[in-house]
């Protein structure tokens, strides 16, 4: 059985407060984009480990049982002892640690995946609870669909959000951004206009008013991002922002526009339909 993670955008980002428990609130649009990795799962009949995963494509850097992939497996194990052991191969095309979801995208597809495969009847309300252990972006890739973010990320709220009418240019220059330290960057507040109130504006109003706050210290430290965007807006996008902590920078073009970039050839540019 096959299937085809996507990974996703951040509308706005705004950090609000810092938690007791360490983590921070938030609020952001989560965004579906169709740059998709593919995740193979095959039942077998392994008598001595209960998963056999491979991978191919961009380089994971985790391959044990801290992979995402391997730790949502093993979570439903838990549950369901008479799993199946299973073959898993994992071919990724969206960039690691690019602020755009991608592990957590294929820990949830790993979840619907086993849950159709094995026929666990398991709710999309359990589906949730088990993505959340997983990342606090997880739960977003079961709904698969615009949604309204808030607390660490994992409570949704279904927003009515249609851009298909544009194209989505992701550029990724190979950049690993510590989102850790990205945290200790911000002075957490809460914005004078939220966020879901700006995304319902015309998008060439986005541009003024929908702000990442990671972008202000990581440009900082990597100047050549903000020259990404400003790259972006310069060849007429409608609006450009990073993604998540960062390193992706995405333009939303207008479809019969293609931009003639001038970039390093070295990084990953991608087109994709909204």
């Amino acid at each position: 059985m096959i299937s085809f993670p996507n990974c996703k955008i951040n509308l706005g980002l705004n950090i609000l407060r810092r938690r007791d428990d360490g983590f921070h609130d938030l609020e952001t649009v989560f965004y579906p984009v169709a740059l998709k990795d593919v995740l193979e799962l095959i039942r077998t009949d392994h008598a001595e480990t209960d998963i056999q995963y491979s991978a191919s494509g961009f380089t994971i850097e985790d391959e044990t049982e801290n992979n995402l992939c391997i730790r949502a497996y093993k979570l439903l194990k838990k549950n369901f002892p008479e799993l199946s052991s299973i073959k898993m191969h994992l071919h990724k095309n969206i960039p690691m640690g690019a602020g755009l979801g991608g592990g957590s995208a294929d820990a949830a597809f790993t979840l619907k995946l086993l849950n159709n495969k094995f026929q666990l009847n398991l709710s999309d309300e359990q589906l949730l609870n088990y993505a959340a252990f997983l990342g606090s972006d997880g739960p977003f890739f079961i709904m698969n669909k615009s949604c309204f973010a808030t607390g660490r990320g994992e409570i949704l709220t279904p927003i009515d959000l249609d851009l298909s009418a544009y194209n989505i240019v992701l550029i990724n220059p190979g950049i690993h951004i510590n989102t850790g330290w990205a945290f200790t960057q911000l002075d957490p507040a809460v914005p004078v206009k939220n966020i879901t109130a700006i995304i319902h504006q015309p998008i060439s109003s986005w541009k003024n008013e929908l702000v990442n706050d990671f972008e202000k210290p990581v440009f900082k430290l990597y100047p050549q991002l903000q020259q990404i965007k400003e790259e972006l807006y310069s060849k007429g996008a409608l609006y450009a922002a990073m993604s998540g902590s960062g390193s992706t920078v995405f333009g939303i073009f207008n479809k019969e526009l293609i931009p003639d970039l001038d970039l390093p050839p070295e990084y990953f540019i991608k087109t994709v339909p909204a």
